[in-house]
C-alpha cells in the first residue's frame, strides 16, 4: 500500500511521523496541520483531524488502544478517542517535538524544544519539567517505569516517570534524532536503541551501560523502531531506504527504497509488516517475509534462527548447537560431518570437531571469501555445488571454481546420495520430469530417469534398488533403479522419503495424513501437518511452517501383515525399526511355535526374555542329541509362560520330579519345592542350603548375599557386598546391625571408604556414635560442609576442624578465607602471616589498592589482638606494640590507596578522576613522605613530584609546581622523563612566585587562608587544626575534630547531641557569628579561642576543641560523626560539620570520610566502599 499526502494546493506534506493502532487496524499519520486516519489494510482514507493550527510534529497510540496523541508547531497537545474525538488539548511554551504514551498505564509524556510535560488522566494538570536543551525523541521501557529523552546537545537522559533523571548518557555533540526502547518483557534487562547524527546506532541498557560497540551507518537516521518481539529493529534516514537490522546490531537488508528522505518508520503489531513515511508526503506499508533456511542430512538438521544464527539439531538425540554468524545467512546445506553456510559475502564451511556421530560441537574448516548467487545450495566432503537456475557450479574449498554443468531444464531437486569422498554422486530433478545422477569427478551427467511430469522431490532408498518421486500432480512413483520399471505409485503426496534403516518401507505425506508403506502392502496411515523430510527407523521428520519435529511412528500395522504372511525374518526387520513390547512378544512367540528358533531367540534378546533364550537353548541342545521328551518340553515352556503346576505335574509325568524342584527353587516358591521334597524325602534345610549354593556356583553372588541377610548370618553377606562394591544393599545391612555389633559395623565402615562412599560410611559411623573418627573422614576427604554441619550438632568439636580448613584454604589460594578461619582456630600469627604476604606480593605485583585493603585487614586484624575493655595504661608491651602497628597500618593503607591513583595517572592514558583530585592525593602523599624519611616498599617519591608537575602548571599553582622541580634535582628520574623535566624547570621560572588563589585551601575551624602545600604538615598555619579529606577526591572537608570537658561522659555528650535542637542551630547569631564562633563562645576555650585569634605560635601542640554542656546542645546531632574502634585502649574520636551545605558521608566499616556525591557514584558503581570494599546499599 503506497499512499501520497498533498495539501490543497497540490504540494506535499512531509509525513514527520506516524503510528499504528494496538490491533492494527489503522494508522495514525502526522502530514502537514493534519493528523491523517487510514485503514491499514486498504489504504482508504477514514478521517482527517483539523484541530491543530501549525504542522503536526509527532504522533503514539496508547497501547492499551484508548488514545492516541498528537503534537505539533503550535505548541499544542491533544488527546484523541479512538472514535476520533477530541477528548484533552493542553500546550507548552514551545513546538511538541515528541510525544510517546506509557505502555503500563494511562501516562503521556509531552517533548518540546525547552521542557517536557507529563499528563496523566488521575492528576488535574500537566507537571512539566525545563530541560537544557531541544528534545527531538521519546521512548518509554517497557515496563512503563522510565522513559529516555533524546537531546539535540547530544546527550539520552533517563528519566522515572515522576521526571526525575536517573542516568545521563553523553554520545557527543551530534542530535539524538531517534531512540526507541525494546518493547519486549522477556528480556532479563531493557535495552534502549540510540541512532545520532554522527551517523552511529548504538545499544544501552537502562543503567546507561553499552552493549556492544557502536555501528557505523553512513548515514543520518531519523527514526528506529523495534519490532513487537524485540528480535529486529527497522531504521530510516537520509540515506532514503528503510534497513531492517537484528537487536544485536546486525544489518540484515533493505526493506524499500523511496524517492526522498525516510522521516518515519513502524511495525505493526503482531504482523511482519513495516509502515514508511517519507519527506515527499508518501506512505507505504510493506510486508517483510521470513523464508525457512534449513539443510538436512540424515538425523542432522541445521536451521536459521533470528536471521543470524545457524542452530544444528540432532533429530535422534534432541542436541542442539549454535553458531552465531553475526551476519544474515542466505543458504545452509548439511552433509555428513560438514556444514555449508552462505553469508552475503562469503561461504563458511564448518567441520565435526569429534567423529563421533552424535557429536554436536563444530568449528570452522575453510572460509570462501567470495559472494555467490545461487537458488540452492549443497555440500559434499570437498566441495560445495551451487545451482543458479539450468547450472550446476562446484567449487572446492578454497574458492576455485572447478567443474560446471548446464542442463536442459530448470532444476527442481537436488540431493547428495554419497560416494566416496570426491566422487559422491548427486540426484538431480528437473522440471522437465527427466532425473539425472551427477558424479562430481565427472563432467557428463548420466540420464537415470524420464518421465513427463516435473519434479518436486525424490529419494533413494537405503540398499539404492528404488527411486521414489513426487511429480507436481502430487502423484508419489516409485522406481527400480536397475530395470526403471515403474513398481507402484500412491496419489496424494507432496513429499517423500525412503526409511533409512529398511530397504522396501517408505512414507509420504500429503493432505494433512501421513503414510506409512512397507513393500507392496497397503499404506498405514495417521494425521500429521507439513513434509516428510525423513524417515529413520520409527522416526518420521516432518517440517511444519518454520519449526522441525519428531514423530514416532509405531510399525506394528507392517510387523501385523508379516507375520500374517508368516514372513517372519522381514517382520523381525521391521520390529527392529520400531515395535511395541507386546509386538516383540507376539513376533517371538509366533516364531517360536512355528519352530523359528532363531528369529524367535532375536525377538526374546530384543525384550530381555533370558526365560524364553534359555528354554529355546535347551530344545535346541535336546533336538541336537535326540533326548528330547515331549513332556519335559512342554513342561518347560508352561514353566516358561507362567504356568508353573501345570510345568510341575508334566515334570512328574515325565519322570523328573527334581526339575520340578528345582524349578521351584528357582522361583523362590518354597513352600512347593518344600512339598515336592517331602514326596521325595528331601530334607528342607538341605533346600535352603542347595539355593545358596547354587546361587554361588551360578555366579550370582547378590542374591546369595540377599539370601544370607534372610537367614541372618549378616558376615557371610559383608564379605559378599563390601569387596563387589555392592554398597546399598550393605548399608541395609547396616540398618539391620545392632550397634553393639561394632566388628561388623566396622568391616561396613572399612568398605565404604574403599569404595569412596563417605555418605554411607558417615551413616555408619553415627549409628556406632563415633563422633570423632566421623569428623575426621570428613576433614580427610575435605568435605567441609559436611564437616561443619556435624560441628553446629557437637560444638566441642569446632577448633578441631578450624585448622584444617585454613590450610586447605591457604593451599588452594583463598588466602582471605584461610585468614578468617586462622582466626578462627585460634592461630592469629598464622592469620597476620597471610595477610602480610598477599601484602607483599601486591607491592610486588604494583597492585596498589590491593595493597591499601590488605593493610587495612592487616589493622583490623591486629584491632581484634586488643582487648576491648582495657585501659591503655593497663595494657601490656606487646598489646602496646599493638596498638602502634593499628595506627601505623592504618597510616600505610590511606598512603598506598592515594598512591594508586597517582601511579595510575602516570602509568595509564587515562583516569575517572579530576587533575584537582590527583594533586590532592599527590600532596597527601608527599605530607606523609615529608614526615616519613624512610619510604614504605613500591612507593616512589619520583612518581608523586612528577605528578604534581603535570598538574600543577594547568592549576595554577606554580609555587607548588617550582618545590616539586626543586625537589626532583636531587632524584634520579627516569630517563623517558628527564627531557620533560629540564624543559618544565625552566619555563617554571618565567611563572609568578605564588599559588592560585581560587586553590589556597581555607580552614573550616579558623576560617583561615592556608598556602596550598604546608611544608610543616597537614594541618592549618594558624590554628593547627588537621585537615580532613575526602577517600575519593582528598579534596578537603569541612570536618573539625572536637573533645568535650573531662566531667562530660560519653554517655551524656551523645545524649546532648542526640537532643532536640532549634530549626534553625545553624544559622548565623544576630551579630552575624557562625557556628564555630558560637561554638568557641558557648565552650570557653580560652586557649583555642587565643589560637585562632593569635595563630599558633603560643600553643605549638595542637589540642581540639573542648566543648561544654551547652556547646554540645547547639550542635545537629546529622553534623556530628564519631569514629568508634571498639576498644577502651583507642579513644573514640568526634567530628562535626563546619559547613551545613556540604554533604559528607562516612563509612560505617573502614569509617573513612566521604563527599555524598562521590560515595553514592561509588557505591551505585560498584556495590561497595571504595576504601575498605565492604557491600554497600543505597540508603
Amino acid at each position: 500500500m503506497t499512499k501520497m499526502v498533498q495539501d490543497r494546493t497540490g504540494s506535499s506534506q512531509p509525513i514527520y511521523d506516524l503510528t499504528f493502532r494496538p490491533d492494527g487496524t489503522q494508522i495514525i499519520a502526522a502530514a502537514g496541520h493534519e493528523v491523517l486516519v487510514y485503514d491499514s489494510m486498504s489504504g482508504e482514507l477514514i478521517q482527517a483531524l483539523k484541530a491543530h493550527k501549525d504542522t503536526v510534529y509527532c504522533v503514539d497510540y496508547a497501547p492499551d488502544g484508548k488514545r492516541f496523541v498528537s503534537g505539533g508547531a503550535d505548541k499544542q497537545v491533544i488527546i484523541w478517542s479512538p472514535k476520533l474525538e477530541g477528548v484533552l488539548k493542553f500546550s507548552h511554551n514551545d513546538p511538541i517535538q515528541a510525544v510517546a504514551c506509557n505502555p503500563a498505564s494511562s501516562m503521556v509524556v509531552s517533548c518540546s524544544t525547552s521542557d517536557f510535560g507529563l499528563w496523566s488522566p488521575e492528576q488535574k494538570s500537566v507537571s512539566k519539567y525545563k530541560v537544557s536543551s531541544r528534545i527531538l525523541a521519546v521512548s518509554w521501557t517497557s515496563d512503563g517505569q522510565c522513559f529516555a529523552l533524546g537531546m539535540f546537545n547530544g546527550n539520552v537522559s533517563i528519566r522515572n516517570k515522576n521526571g526525575d533523571e536517573k542516568v545521563r548518557i553523553e554520545r557527543g555533540t551530534s542530535p539524538i534524532w531517534s531512540l526507541a526502547f525494546c518493547p519486549s518483557a522477556d528480556r532479563d534487562y531493557e535495552v534502549l536503541a540510540v541512532a545520532d547524527w554522527s551517523q552511529k546506532l548504538s545499544f544501552f541498557q537502562a543503567n546507561g551501560r553499552q552493549i556492544g560497540k557502536d555501528r557505523n551507518l553512513n548515514y543520518d537516521p531519523c527514526c528506529v523502531s523495534f519490532f513487537p518481539s524485540g528480535e529486529y529493529v527497522v531504521m530510516g534516514g537520509s540515506d532514503r531506504k528503510a534497513t531492517l537490522w537484528t537487536s544485536e546490531g546486525i544489518r540484515l537488508g533493505v526493506v524499500c527504497e523511496r524517492e526522498n528522505w525516510v522521516w518515519c518508520c513502524k511495525v505493526k503489531p503482531q504482523q511482519n509488516y513495516v509502515a514508511v513515511g517519507c519527506h515527499d508526503g508518501t506512505i507505504a506499508v510493506f510486508q517483510i517475509l521470513f523464508n525457512t533456511v534449513h539443510g538436512l542430512y540424515h538425523d542432522r538438521y541445521a536451521y536459521r534462527e533470528n536471521m543470524t544464527d545457524v542452530v544444528i539439531q540432532h533429530l535422534s538425540t534432541e542436541q542442539r548447537a549454535r553458531i552465531k554468524c553475526r551476519d544474515f545467512v542466505k543458504k545452509i546445506a548439511v552433509y555428513k560431518d560438514r556444514l555449508a553456510v552462505q553469508l552475503p559475502d562469503r561461504v563458511i564451511i564448518y567441520e565435526v570437531f569429534h567423529d563421533d556421530a552424535t557429536d554436536m560441537h563444530y568449528r570452522i574448516k575453510e572460509k570462501l571469501q567470495k559472494k555467490l548467487d545461487c537458488n540452492l545450495l549443497v555440500v559434499t566432503s570437498q566441495h560445495i555445488i551451487l545451482c543458479l537456475e539450468k547450472k550446476l557450479q562446484m567449487y572446492n574449498f578454497l574458492g576455485e571454481k572447478e567443474r560446471e554443468w548446464t542442463l536442459d531444464a530448470l532444476i527442481r531437486y537436488i540431493k547428495v546420495i554419497g560416494g566416496p569422498p570426491g566422487r559422491e554422486g548427486l540426484q538431480i530433478g528437473l522440471k522437465n520430469g527427466q532425473i539425472l545422477q551427477i558424479f562430481i569427478d565427472n563432467p557428463f551427467p548420466i540420464p537415470f530417469i524420464k518421465q513427463s511430469t516435473s519434479i518436486r522431490c525424490l529419494d533413494l532408498s537405503m540398499g539404492r534398488t528404488k527411486l521414489a518421486i513426487v511429480d507436481e500432480h502430487n502423484t508419489c512413483l516409485v522406481y527400480s533403479t536397475k530395470t526403471k520399471e515403474l513398481l507402484y505409485q500412491e496419489p496424494n503426496a507432496n513429499s517423500v522419503a525412503w526409511n533409512s534403516e529398511m530397504e522396501d518401507m517408505l512414507c509420504f505425506s500429503g493432505n494433512g495424513v501421513l503414510n506409512i508403506k512397507a513393500n507392496n502392502f497397503a499404506p498405514h496411515q495417521q494425521k500429521m501437518q507439513g513434509f516428510v523430510v525423513g524417515f529413520k527407523g520409527s522416526k518420521v521428520f516432518c517440517l511444519h511452517s518454520y519449526s522441525m519435529s519428531t514423530i514416532d511412528v509405531p510399525h506394528s500395522t507392517s510387523l501385523e501383515r508379516y507375520i500374517e504372511k508368516k514372513d517372519y525374518v522381514q517382520g523381525y526387520r521391521v520390529a527392529c525399526l520400531g515395535v511395541s513390547e507386546s509386538d516383540w512378544k507376539r513376533l517371538a512367540m509366533e516364531a517360536l511355535e512355528n519352530m523359528q528358533l532363531e528369529v524367535a531367540r532375536k525377538s526374546f534378546t530384543r525384550i530381555r526374555d533370558l526365560q524364553y533364550i534359555d528354554l529355546i537353548g535347551q530344545i535346541e541342545r535336546t533336538k541336537s542329541d535326540g533326548t528330547a521328551v515331549q513332556d519335559i518340553w512342554m513342561g518347560e515352556i508352561m514353566a516358561y509362560s507362567g504356568r508353573y503346576h501345570e510345568a510341575a505335574r508334566l515334570f512328574k509325568r515325565g519322570g523328573n520330579p527334581q526339575k520340578a524342584i528345582e524349578m521351584y527353587t528357582e522361583l523362590n516358591m518354597w513352600e512347593y519345592a518344600t512339598q515336592i521334597a517331602e514326596e521325595t524325602n528331601t530334607n528342607r534345610e538341605e533346600i535352603l542350603k542347595r539355593k545358596a549354593q547354587m546361587q554361588q556356583d551360578q555366579n550370582n553372588l547378590l542374591a546369595a548375599a540377599t539370601t544370607y541377610i534372610e537367614v541372618g548370618d549378616y558376615i557371610q553377606a559383608i564379605n559378599i557386598l563390601g569387596p563387589n562394591g555392592w554398597l546399598d544393599k550393605l548399608i541395609e545391612v547396616v540398618r539391620r546391625l545392632n550397634k553393639a555389633e561394632t566388628k561388623s559395623l566396622s568391616r561396613c565402615v572399612h568398605f565404604f571408604r574403599k569404595h569412596n562412599h563417605h555418605a554411607y560410611a558417615a551413616e555408619t559411623l553415627v549409628k556406632m556414635g563415633d563422633i570423632g573418627h566421623l569428623l575426621n573422614l570428613h576433614i580427610e576427604l575435605q568435605h567441609w560442609d559436611e564437616a561443619f554441619r556435624l560441628a553446629e550438632t557437637h560444638p566441642e568439636f569446632n577448633e578441631q576442624i578450624y585448622l584444617p580448613y585454613a590450610n586447605w584454604l591457604a593451599a588452594n589460594g583463598r588466602y582471605i578465607e584461610a585468614q578468617l578461619n586462622y582466626r578462627k582456630a585460634g592461630r592469629a600469627a598464622e592469620a597476620v602471616l597471610v595477610l602480610e604476604k598477599l601484602t607483599r606480593n601486591a607491592i610486588v605485583e604494583k597492585q596498589f589498592d590491593d595493597v591499601a585493603y590488605y593493610y587495612w585487614m592487616l589493622a583490623m586484624e591486629t584491632l581484634e589482638q586488643i582487648p576491648a575493655n582495657v585501659e591503655y595504661n593497663e595494657l601490656g608491651f606487646k598489646q602496646r606494640q599493638d596498638v602502634v602497628a593499628f595506627y601505623r597500618y592504618q597510616e600505610l593503607a590511606d598512603v598506598y590507596y592515594a598512591y594508586y591513583f597517582v601511579q595510575r595517572y602516570i602509568d595509564e592514558p587515562f583516569t575517572s578522576h579530576l587533575p584537582e583530585s590527583i594533586l590532592c592525593m599527590a600532596k597527601f602523599i608527599l605530607h606523609f613522605f615529608n614526615k616519613n624519611p624512610v619510604l614504605p616498599r613500591g612507593l616512589s617519591r619520583v612518581y608523586v613530584l612528577y605528578a604534581i608537575t603535570k598538574i600543577s602548571q594547568s592549576l595554577g599553582t606554580f609555587k607548588f609546581a617550582r618545590y616539586a622541580y626543586e625537589k626532583m634535582q636531587a632524584l634520579r628520574v627516569p630517563e623517558p622523563w628527564a627531557d620533560a623535566i629540564d624543559v618544565g624547570t625552566l619555563i617554571i621560572r618565567a611563572k609568578p612566585f605564588v599559588d592560585n588563589e581560587e586553590h589556597l585551601p581555607s580552614c573550616f575551624q579558623c576560617s583561615s587562608v592556608n598556602p596550598y602545600f604546608n611544608l610543616k604538615g597537614d594541618f592549618c598555619i594558624n590554628c593547627m587544626e588537621p585537615m580532613i579529606h575526602s577517600h575519593y577526591s582528598y579534596c578537603n572537608l569541612p570536618l573539625v575534630q572536637f573533645l568535650f570537658d573531662p566531667d562530660i561522659s560519653e554517655k551524656e555528650a551523645l545524649e546532648l547531641i542526640e537532643s532536640e535542637k532549634p530549626y534553625d542551630s545553624y544559622a548565623r547569631s544576630e551579630d552575624g557569628n557562625t557556628l564555630t564562633e558560637i561554638l568557641l563562645k558557648e565552650s570557653g576555650d580560652e586557649d583555642y579561642s587565643s589560637r585562632l585569634a593569635g595563630g599558633a605560635g603560643l600553643n605549638p601542640v595542637y589540642m581540639p576543641t573542648r566543648l561544654n554542656r551547652t556547646a554540645l546542645m547547639k550542635l545537629d546531632r546529622h553534623s556530628v560523626f564519631i569514629r568508634k574502634w571498639g576498644k577502651a585502649s583507642i579513644r573514640n574520636e568526634y567530628y562535626r560539620m563546619a559547613r551545613s551545605e556540604t554533604r559528607v558521608v562516612m563509612c560505617a566499616v573502614c569509617q573513612r570520610f566521604f563527599l555524598s556525591d562521590e560515595w553514592c557514584y561509588q557505591v551505585l558503581q560498584k556495590g561497595t566502599c571504595p576504601f575498605c570494599r565492604s557491600p554497600m546499599e543505597m540508603e
